[in-house]
């Protein structure tokens, strides 16, 4: 198909054609037939369809939000060699285009290219258009190739240690026999009652003894460290701010999780994340913290700390415009409470029960986290 500038060619060497016709001069008479030539010459040239095959890949499919990702193409020529090839990508609302070297007959070229990874969030990449256009840009021909695919630009997170949650827990458990499913463990050996489970009979301990003996489990479980962030779009009027909010998030359960921690995310969108811990667990909450957008019907974060089950460390994540005093009401239900505040217009005074974190980037934050690590 003809580009805008072929068209405008062909339309202007109809019209210097006719003029020159008219007038009864020579000289535009053959310019004209010299554009109308090159327009059809271009033409011709983006007639024939060639025989490629391309296969994109995207290297990281996840990644860090300013850290590099790199879409790789790999065209295959099957048939006469080619030139005047062009590759354009799109990622999100951005348009990536990229020049394919000259495939010469069952030649095969590959070539790489920056996707933008500036946003945070769940980034489309294509369809992807191979156009190829004459060497004066009077027509193209464009084709797609492939499926769309999805690159994954998470949260960027710095290396928070994990804060006391004010609270001793012994190694081996309190004494209470009620645990949470999945936070049981050994403590003792008792003798068998009425209405123990058979599976915790110990047999070499019964047979040793002579009595049914049976295995006392109790709970070892660990403080959950519970993250709320602040979705609503009134406590963000700049757009960096909440990223640097879900940077701070991430930052703070990846250190948990990390730590073999139990991990609770939740916004005013809704629940996040609800973890046990560990290495896997945080990929899931970077993962679940990529998609969290502020949210216009999101519910006030003080009404949703009070429906946060109580016990461990609660970090709630605020820009402008939450009263801390009623933050510090729920002090009691927790072990600890941290308020992160993300480039707050003016300083605060932290109320009695709740550690204030005001912070402007991640750096500045790693530092507070650790001077509030140590004061405990």
């Amino acid at each position: 198909m003809l580009t805008p500038l072929g068209w405008g060619t062909a339309v202007a060497s109809v019209l210097l054609y006719g003029a020159g016709w008219w007038l009864g001069y020579p000289e535009p008479a053959m310019l004209a037939v010299a554009g109308l030539l090159a327009v059809g010459s271009a033409f011709i040239w983006t007639l024939t369809q060639p025989k490629l095959e391309v296969r994109r890949e995207i290297a990281p499919l996840k990644v860090e939000r300013g850290e590099p990702a790199i879409g790789v193409l790999h065209v295959t020529n099957a048939g006469r060699g080619i030139r005047g090839l062009t590759a354009h990508d799109t990622a999100g609302s951005t348009n990536v285009a990229v020049d394919i070297p000259r495939l010469p007959p069952r030649g095969q070229r590959t070539v790489s290219y920056q996707l933008p990874t500036d946003r945070r969030g769940e980034i489309p990449v294509g369809p992807l258009q191979l156009v190829r256009a004459d060497p004066l840009n009077l027509a193209r021909r464009v084709r797609e190739y492939g499926t769309p695919q999805t690159l994954l630009v998470r949260p960027k997170t710095v290396r928070l240690g994990l804060l006391p949650s004010g609270r001793a827990y012994h190694l081996e458990g309190p004494t209470s026999d009620k645990s949470p499913a999945g936070t049981a463990t050994f403590h003792a050996l008792r003798e068998y009652v009425i209405g123990d489970e058979m599976r915790h009979i110990h047999w070499k301990s019964s047979a040793r003894t002579g009595t049914l003996m049976v295995r006392q489990l109790v709970d070892a479980s660990l403080p959950t460290t519970t993250v709320v962030i602040d979705a609503n779009p009134d406590a963000w009027p700049e757009p960096d701010d909440f990223e640097l909010a879900i940077d701070a998030a991430a930052s703070v359960a990846v250190g948990a999780c990390q730590a073999n921690f139990p991990v609770r995310v939740l916004s005013g969108a809704g629940p996040v994340a609800d973890t046990r811990g560990g290495p896997d667990d945080a990929e899931v909450v970077l993962d679940r913290l990529t998609k969290v957008m502020p949210d216009a019907a999101a519910q006030p974060v003080l009404d949703l700390i009070r429906r946060v089950r109580p016990g461990g460390s609660l970090v709630v994540i605020t820009g402008r415009g939450t009263d801390l005093g009623r933050i510090a009401a729920v002090r009691s239900r927790f072990d600890r409470i941290v308020v992160l505040r993300v480039r707050p217009p003016e300083p605060a005074s932290a109320p009695p029960g709740v550690h204030l974190i005001d912070f402007t980037d991640l750096e500045e934050l790693a530092h507070a986290w650790q001077r509030a690590g140590r004061g405990r």
